[in-house]
Order: structure tokens, then sequence, then C-alpha cells
């Protein structure tokens, strides 16, 4: 018989009526979260508290995990190093959590890495796509306590580069990064290496610093080089700022973008994003996502701005309780080996099985979607012939 996981049963249970259930008794098994709540990238940080808030409550309303409620315990880390290393301190030692979830951040959760070994407590990124999140570059082994939900920077930036030449008919493009992010140089690097593989003409790569809100003089010279294409290997208020900047500057090449993307760039851009490409971690047309959505606009009175944070979170605690259940005990280190030898655990946006020697997911497929109409529209799923 197949198994489906706790997201499944809890689908089921909430169809039929979760009342039913005994409802979870004694000690709240805690769950710990690291998100960006305010300053920029608050929207992906609040629409990730969110989803795990409401995950941690299906849950509870469906008897709980081994018949103890679940809690969620989470701290603002405003998008920064130092806020996040001292928040994943005070989760596992005075807290006390079984597990993390978050960040979205790469650069963050390399830098909680450290923590979260010693402590011998297992932390999962959603969005964070730099391969050492889970794999220490300086000694190629996996990192034995942190995991993650997305696809790496090297397949993205792959399926960025094989979309442009290979479905879109590109020939030359242009590529600006944040050279202070780890997110983004990360992405800009396995970009233009594809890119040059694939015999693409790459007409230089621009940079700039975080915080920047002019490119007005990167967007020239780019502009005069010819480029067919822009890589946005960056966030989405610089990608916003760019698109919308470019067609000041009567510019319009072809954009193309990766995870650092969001829906509300609009507001910054407006229709200068029209025609814009992005490789996304979700088809969006999901039914079970579009069900998780449903229940997240009734429970909130809001419609979810941030789909895939909402998506990648639910979706973690779950994870996290599916390992809570098979370990037997609400144990860091069996959660951990738990979660390590998950197998075809079926999720609401995608079957997760983890690669033992990276801790990534194994197969995780892209979707690339469109922004048209002023609106994200999915196209296809995109994988590349190889794989790094």
């Amino acid at each position: 018989m197949k198994r489906y996981g706790l997201s499944f049963a809890v689908a089921i249970l909430l169809a039929f009526g979760a009342a039913a259930c005994a409802a979870p008794s004694g000690e709240p098994i805690k769950i710990g979260y690291l998100a960006t709540l305010t300053g920029d990238g608050s929207t992906w940080g609040q629409h990730e508290r969110d989803g795990a808030l409401l995950a941690v409550k299906e849950l509870n309303e469906a008897g709980g995990v081994l018949g103890r409620p679940l809690e969620l315990i989470y701290y603002d880390v405003r998008g920064r190093q130092e806020d996040a290393i001292q928040a994943a301190r005070r989760l596992v030692h005075e807290d006390k959590v079984v597990a993390i979830g978050g960040t979205n951040y790469s650069g963050l959760n390399i830098a909680t890495a450290s923590v979260v070994t010693a402590a011998g407590v297992p932390q999962i990124g959603t969005a964070s796509t730099n391969p050492a999140v889970t794999v220490d570059p300086k000694t190629g082994q996996v990192r034995p306590f942190t995991f993650r939900m997305s696809y790496t920077d090297p397949y993205q930036g792959k399926v960025m580069a094989d979309y442009l030449i290979n479905r879109l008919g590109v020939k030359s493009a242009a590529v600006i990064t944040d050279v202070g992010s780890d997110y983004s140089e990360g992405l800009k690097e396995f970009f233009t290496a594809r890119f040059a593989e694939l015999k693409g003409d790459l007409k230089g790569v621009w940079g700039f610093r975080g915080g920047d809100v002019d490119f007005r003089a990167q967007l020239t010279e780019m502009k005069a080089t010819g480029a067919e294409a822009v890589a946005l290997p960056i966030l989405y208020k610089e990608m916003g700022l760019i698109m919308k900047q470019a067609a000041e500057l009567d510019w319009k090449p072809i954009f193309i973008g990766g995870d650092g993307f969001s829906p509300s760039m609009h507001e910054i851009a407006g229709d200068a994003m029209e025609g814009s490409y992005w490789v996304y971690s979700m088809d969006l047309t999901n039914p079970q996502l579009v069900l998780l959505l449903s229940r997240f606009e009734k429970e909130y009175g809001r419609p979810a701005a941030e789909p895939s944070n909402v998506a990648n979170s639910y979706d973690l605690i779950t994870w996290v309780a599916e390992a809570i259940k098979k370990a037997g005990k609400a144990d860091p280190v069996a959660v951990r080996d738990a979660m390590e030898n998950t197998k075809d655990l079926r999720l609401v946006h995608f079957t997760l099985t983890v690669d033992k020697e990276t801790h990534n997911p194994l197969n995780k497929p892209a979707a690339m979607m469109i922004w048209k109409d002023r609106s994200f529209n999915f196209l296809e799923m995109w994988a590349p012939q190889d794989t790094f």
C-alpha cells in the first residue's frame, strides 16, 4: 500500500471532520521557525510564518503528533545573519525545539549551520538554494543537521540558461548581480557557466551592492552591448527597480530570473514586467496547492501573495511532523535520522525523497513561469537533459 504521509492524512481528516479526532494532550512538541518578518523580504517571511502556523493548527486539529500538540515558536531575523544566529541559539538552548524551519536566505542558513550542528538540532531551509547550506564547501561533506526544501543554485542557474537558449532561442545575454549576496553570486556563477557551455554569447557581468536603488549606469552599458536578454540572479526589490529603469531607458530585453521573484515586484516595476520569465519552485496550478491556498485565504482573510512560501513552510512542518512520528519520539537527533531517511513523502507541492549525500530533495522539478497580462502564469515544467 502506498504511503502518503501526514499531509494526505490531514486533508482526509479535514474533509470528513476533524472533530472526531481525540484532542492532543500533554507537553507540546516545540518546532522553531526563523523568518524575516520585517524589512526587505518581509513578504516572504510573513507568508512562511503563516503557512507554518496553518500546518500546526491543522495537525493539532487532526490529533497532533504522538498524541501531543505541536507548538510553533518563531522569531524575526530581519534578513540579518547576526539576528539569525542569535535566534537559532535561543531556539535550541532556551526553547528546546525539536527542529527549526527557515530561513529562505542562503546566507542566513550558512551562518546558523554551526549553531544547529553543535546543538544537534535539525534545520530545514525553504528557498535557501546555495549548495553550501547543506554541504560544507571546505570539506565536501554534508552538514549533518541541515536540510532544504528547494533545488539548488547549480540546477536553477542551469535551467535559466537552458531555457533562454534552448526554448527561447536567445543567443546573447548580460547578467547583473548583488556582489555581497551568497545567493546572487552563486546563481550568477552557475548561470554563466551553463550559458558558456551552450555557446551563448555572454556580453558581461555587472554588479551592485545590496541597498542600491539606481541601476541606470549598469543598464546603459548593458544596453550598448546589444544583449538580447538579461539574467537576474537577485532578489525581487532590485529586480523590480531594474526592469522599471530599463523601460525608462527605452530598453526591453528578455528578463529571466530565479526564485528571488515575488509577485510584489509589480508594485515597483509595473508593466515593465510584462513578458518576463521566471524559474519557480512549483506548479501553481497543482490542485493540492490550490486547495492549500484556499484554506490559507479562509484562515487569514486574504489571498496568499507569496504562494511558494506558504507551500514551502506548510510542507516543511508536515515533513518534521512525519519525522517525529517515524522516530517515535520528539528527540532532535532521532528526528534528524528520520528526516535523512525520508523517501516518497507526498507533500502539497511535490513528493520528497532526501539525497543522503547532500540533504537535498532528489529530482525536484522546476516550473517555468511568465508574467503576462499583469499576472503570474505557468508555462511548463522544464528540466535540462543533463544535471549538475
